[in-house]
């Protein structure tokens, strides 16, 4: 563990101050009541009634965020440990103590849950009570499966959707996120099978149940290793008219069903034809379906004939849709929140702000660490993340100032924490740039991804979490681990831009325009036989636009 508390002036270390700010506070929401006020307004006059009620959804969404943030950023009283009701209450604190303690932890409340969204995780929590391993109903739809008999054509109250594990962590907790809301969307009942590495990462996220599918007795063999294109992959299965896309204008009733399909939506989106809505008609047939993804895919979800419209009320805020998921599906297991909390309340509570640097660098763009560091004190002085020094002065410059500033660093090497500790030990932070006292720190430097290992995917984790509770972030762009970090945070993050065939952009960074992940490989190319955005493509190409960090990417925002 890398430790240093880099000072620009002598003595202990600050206590934690209370966040100042109260009064400007209220004079903001003053301000954005009544801009919410009058833009329903407008937006009835000039776009309809329903686009109205769309927009003042939005806008009662943001007013309550504003009401969250105010509370969860107190020191005593107010802020709701359900997060305004997206966590149900009455679970066991003591098996995971993350689940009610993370809005103590947390800096950023921008957008509270619609009731719409409260309705469904209500009612989807006790389809899996209903339907969970254990329950009479999982047995016969499990012994069905095993039999190679689909049910198809009679009433089948469960239908499942299991998660299989692709890729690093980061992917993994955005693909998991991904099929939970393909499993509201579609009233199914997510299960997860957890390889030993992932074995103790998350709790249980569901009340009086649980969403592990039981491996040992599963009909499907090796599912760890079917890979991206198995012979029961969607695609392979249409080819082989094992599954038959019904035609509308034909009479035909009596269509092929499997008993289960293998979605294979990696970054090969082998089966990209799962875009189309005549597609998703047939696999609603399908009682058990297998996803296999490393992608954040919700963004192409929204084109989906049927799917839209009801997106458009679990989330009036398109990027909300990550922050609310996350916050809701997953919480690290006691052995996790350990890290989080006894590192978090030794180095990063005496600060009075937290700010995250995450730094990723992947073989094809990779850059000499001096090139890097300089790019990440470029993107701070754009985007005034990270506290200025003053070079001239001396080192009792601000001595008997209030503020302190924690800078955590999460990268796989040391060299960036190195670099900030000698810049803030041999200078003092500059008046009005982040206070007398500056501390950097680094819980872990791994030197490589080591995803094979839950010693490894638990501290990364930990790591995700410490980050998410900073009230400012500087993330790398095309990482996972930077986007879940920032959605979990409920903050905007500053992106550094990836430096293709080895050259530094000569931009830095981009502020991100939203908080949601980039969906690096969306679905383009796919020929679906009507046109998926007849009744919504405008509003799609209103909250779809490329990423700031890969220009293949698409992502949500507002």
């Amino acid at each position: 563990m890398d430790v240093e508390m880099s000072s620009g002036a002598a003595g202990a270390v600050p206590k934690l101050e209370h966040p100042p700010g109260a009064r400007e506070a209220r004079r903001r929401r003053v301000l954005l009541v009544a801009g919410l006020v009058a833009l329903p307004l407008l937006a009835f006059f000039v776009l309809g009634r329903e686009s109205a009620s769309t927009v003042w959804e939005i806008a009662s969404a943001k007013l309550t965020g504003m009401d969250d943030d105010a509370a969860g950023n107190a020191t005593s009283g107010g802020a709701d440990e359900l997060l305004g009701g997206l966590l149900a209450p009455g679970m066991d604190r003591r098996s995971c103590r993350s689940r009610y303690e993370t809005w103590r932890y947390y800096k950023h409340f921008p957008y509270a849950p619609s009731p719409h969204l409260l309705r469904k995780l209500r009612a989807y929590e006790a389809r899996h009570r209903r339907c969970a391993p254990g329950t009479p109903l999982y047995a016969r739809s499990v012994e069905r499966l095993r039999s190679g008999r689909s049910g198809a054509g009679e009433a089948e109250e469960c239908r499942y959707v299991v998660w299989l594990p692709f890729d690093g962590l980061g992917n993994r907790m955005l693909s998991m996120v991904s099929g939970f809301l393909y499993a509201l969307l579609t009233s199914r009942v997510l299960l997860v099978a957890l390889p030993p590495d992932s074995a103790d990462l998350f709790c249980e996220p569901f009340p009086g149940t649980t969403w592990l599918l039981p491996l040992e007795d599963f009909p499907v063999a090796n599912l760890f290793g079917l890979g991206h294109n198995p012979e029961q992959s969607y695609t392979r299965l249409l080819h082989r008219k094992k599954i038959v896309v019904d035609d509308p204008l034909s009479n035909a009733t009596a269509a092929p069903v499997p008993a289960y399909v293998y979605l294979s939506l990696g970054y090969q989106l082998t089966d990209r034809i799962f875009f189309c809505g005549e597609h998703q008609l047939a696999l609603g047939r399908v009682n058990w379906l297998l996803l296999y993804s490393d992608l954040y895919f919700v963004p192409s979800l929204y084109p989906i004939a049927g799917f839209g419209d009801e997106l458009r009320r679990l989330f009036p805020a398109r990027e909300s849709a990550s922050h609310l998921l996350l916050r809701y599906l997953l919480h690290p297991t006691n052995p996790v929140w350990g890290l989080v909390t006894r590192y978090y309340h030794a180095y990063l509570a005496p600060a009075t702000r937290r700010i995250g640097v995450q730094v990723r660098m992947f073989g094809f763009a990779s850059v000499p660490v001096d090139d890097m560091y300089n790019q990440i004190l470029a993107c701070s002085r754009q985007e005034r993340i990270l506290p200025e020094i003053d070079a001239d002065g001396d080192a009792a410059a601000g001595t008997g100032s209030k503020t302190s500033t924690a800078i955590l660093i999460a990268s796989l090497y040391p060299d960036y924490y190195e670099r900030l500790r000698a810049r803030y030990y041999e200078h003092a932070a500059a008046k009005g740039g982040g206070g007398a006292w500056v501390g950097v720190f680094q819980p872990t430097h791994e030197e490589r991804q080591a995803t094979e290992s839950l010693a490894h995917n638990q501290r990364a984790l930990a790591e995700v979490y410490l980050l998410s509770f900073s009230e400012a972030l500087l993330t790398s762009g095309l990482s996972t681990f930077g986007y879940v970090s920032s959605s979990l945070a409920g903050v905007r993050p500053a992106i550094l831009l990836t430096a293709f065939r080895h050259k530094v952009p000569a931009t830095p960074c981009r502020r991100a325009v939203s908080m949601e992940p980039c969906n690096l490989t969306p679905p383009r190319g796919v020929e679906c036989r009507r046109s998926e955005a007849a009744d919504d493509g405008g509003d799609v190409a209103r909250h779809v636009r490329v990423c700031e960090d890969f220009h293949d990417g698409v992502k949500l925002f507002d």
